[in-house]
């Protein structure tokens, strides 16, 4: 259950508006996902470029009753991204509780979290594959596939593939409303392609708490 959930902790923080894009027509093939999906491996330095509008704190509460601070930051490069690791311990412990006890960012790659939970468990999340699209100035689709894999004493590891397809739209300098789409997918050892095992949508908002 626990990666499952952080599948949706990591999935929280990307962004799908009306356009004929890969993303759009991956959309419209839901809830009957398949892999492989269109989506590239990104990088080892690549980290997932939000719109200029995220910059600053916030506020988001989802339709599962999630609610939790979220911050976007602007790099030295004038890009704007998600903080990784303080947004997705604050998303963890709102889902998990005290069984989340610390989230880190790989140093050598933001595509890469380690997640400490309760009885020495360690999950380890790596983006293997993301696309994003901006159809106009205020949406925003952003689709990325993680591996994760689930380590608990001396048991071999669990290992899952969490795909996660979201769409912001900007609603006003202090609004932002989303819908997010994620499917879960069996290990990578039982084959590259898979049809998705679970699915679920969810209903996103953003409440701005401050400006950069």
């Amino acid at each position: 259950m626990a990666t499952s959930l952080l599948g949706l902790i990591l999935a929280l923080l990307l962004p799908i508006s009306a356009a004929a894009g890969p993303l759009s027509l991956r959309l419209e093939q839901w809830p009957s996902w398949q892999l492989p999906a269109p989506l590239p491996r990104p990088s080892p330095g690549d980290d997932l470029i939000y719109p200029s509008w995220f910059e600053g704190d916030w506020q988001l509460s989802s339709s599962d009753g999630i609610s939790a601070e979220v911050h976007f930051a602007r790099r030295a490069d004038g890009a704007v991204v998600g903080s990784r690791a303080a947004n997705a311990m604050a998303i963890g412990q709102a889902v998990l509780g005290d069984e989340l006890l610390e989230v880190q960012d790989d140093p050598g790659n933001p595509n890469r979290q380690l997640a400490r939970l309760s009885d020495d468990r360690v999950l380890d999340t790596r983006i293997s594959g993301r696309r994003s699209e901006t159809p106009n100035p205020k949406a925003f689709l952003a689709d990325e596939l993680s591996l994760q894999l689930l380590r608990q004493g001396g048991a071999p590891p669990r290992i899952s593939r969490i795909e996660t397809l979201s769409s912001y739209e900007l609603l006003g300098p202090d609004q932002i409303s989303g819908e997010q789409w994620q499917a879960s997918y069996g290990s990578p050892e039982d084959g590259l392609a898979g049809t998705a095992r679970s699915s679920q949508k969810l209903s996103l908002m953003l409440e701005r708490i401050s400006t950069p």
